[in-house]
């Protein structure tokens, strides 16, 4: 599925993020930044032990913030590491944290003068964040920088599942719909 938001293109589909030819690609990584399981294990693994050696160098990454590497053995050049929250729905905060952490990554992208960008779907696995909330969020998020920054090209949400990808285009739906044009 894609749309056009100005004239940049959104777009959603099923795949493995770490094979895009994107120039960026976003890990939905921990606080340290040295790897772990799902989205950042698959990176690191497809990236090889020179992206970890830089990774080291970074002293981690706050939630909601958002730090850049090279892609090495990747097609993308790039990596965006980001950190999404550890869901909880009595913490307060929670959603302005996942907000963050895509604005943020578009931010890094942007200052290094990258023109597409592919997403995975952060938090929503071991950070238990539900898909029928973070969707929305994220979309919206992406919506809305975009407007404001065409120089981002393209932004691509790689989703794994048939799951992430249906809740991933109801909410494109629904905002498309709710707002007449994107």
């Amino acid at each position: 599925m894609k749309v056009k938001i100005g004239t940049s293109t959104l777009e959603l589909l099923q795949g493995d993020i770490t094979q895009q030819d994107t120039e960026a690609i976003v890990n939905a990584a921990n606080r340290s930044l040295l790897g772990g399981g799902g989205v950042d294990g698959a990176i690191h693994r497809a990236a090889g032990p020179d992206l970890l050696a830089e990774c080291r160098t970074l002293g981690g990454c706050d939630t909601g913030d958002a730090v850049i590497t090279r892609g090495y053995r990747l097609k993308a050049k790039y990596v965006i590491h980001t950190v999404g929250p550890v869901y909880q729905r009595s913490r307060p905060g929670t959603e302005r944290l996942l907000k963050s952490a895509y604005q943020r990554s578009l931010e890094v992208a942007l200052a290094k003068g990258i023109r597409s960008v592919a997403f995975p779907s952060i938090s929503t696995g071991a950070y238990g964040y539900p898909l029928d909330e973070a969707a929305p969020l994220a979309l919206r998020t992406i919506a809305d920088f975009l407007r404001k920054h065409p120089e981002i090209e393209l932004v691509r949400f790689v989703l794994f599942s048939p799951k992430a990808l249906r809740a991933f285009e109801e909410a494109l739906e629904k905002l498309c719909s709710s707002r007449r044009r994107i």
